[in-house]
């Protein structure tokens, strides 16, 4: 019955907007849409005017950290080269362990390079935008026909594999996603890693994770990202590769 809810709004979600009327105009058809501007629309502007973004400009890109129980939400006008951070949020609730999701029912979050590409208005848990998992990586090593799907950052703080927020903060990260997907950004970039990937917590886990380097190789991989946004805060170019692995520039 998940699933099939899940093809059902896919299929809502991603309809086509009526001719001449804006992504935005078509989200705010839903009750909980409108309601979120009500109450976060003045939070949003103060925000962008803060950092100089124009909201019809606005790109964003989002992070996310397992063991430290943070999102964070980035924003930059089109013409600019830098993003800034627009809001460090708290994930509520957890399921799993750190580590890549490999297959359907281990609870895992995943971890890896994404983008949201589902906007869910009517959700079961208030508000909610889904990710494209399982990505290219996922589907190369993870078990092949049961790889699960119906990842996505939601409210409601619950979770078997979820990056869920409360209901109250998931209402303006889904504004910030519907601004920019309202500008033409179709895909909205989230990485998830398992920690902010600092040299002393990479070390760390090097030791910790010896036995097992499947998974530290997708972590030095998502290390070389994380080095690149943190070095120039721009979103790092990602080639998936054929083992699985990725090309990071």
């Amino acid at each position: 019955m998940r699933k099939l809810l899940g093809v059902f709004l896919i299929l809502l979600i991603t309809a086509p907007v009526v001719v001449g009327q804006s992504f935005k105009a078509d989200q705010k058809r839903y009750r909980r849409v409108r309601e979120a501007y009500a109450e976060k629309d003045t939070v949003l502007q103060a925000n962008l005017d803060r950092l100089n973004i124009e909201r019809s400009e606005l790109e964003i890109y989002i992070q996310a950290y397992k063991l430290d129980r943070k999102l964070e939400v980035y924003g930059k006008n089109k013409k600019d080269t830098a993003f800034q951070l627009l809001k460090d949020i708290d994930i509520c609730a957890l399921s799993g362990n750190l580590g890549p999701k490999r297959m359907q029912g281990d609870l895992q979050i995943p971890e890896g390079f994404y983008n949201i590409i589902i906007f869910n208005p009517a959700s079961n848990f208030h508000l909610s935008l889904g990710l494209d998992y399982p990505n290219k990586s996922d589907k190369i090593l993870g078990v092949k026909g049961s790889l699960g799907g119906d990842i996505y950052i939601h409210g409601d703080c619950v979770t078997i594999g979820c990056l869920p927020l409360t209901d109250d903060v998931i209402k303006e990260v889904y504004l910030y996603c519907v601004e920019a997907r309202n500008n033409g950004q179709s895909k909205i970039p989230v990485t998830i890693y398992p920690a902010r990937l600092e040299e002393e917590t990479f070390s760390q886990f090097g030791v910790a994770y010896a036995a097992r380097p499947k998974i530290l190789a997708l972590w030095k991989d998502l290390k070389a990202g994380y080095d690149i946004f943190e070095q120039y805060k721009r979103i790092p170019k990602v080639k998936f590769l054929s083992d699985g692995r990725h090309e990071i520039k």
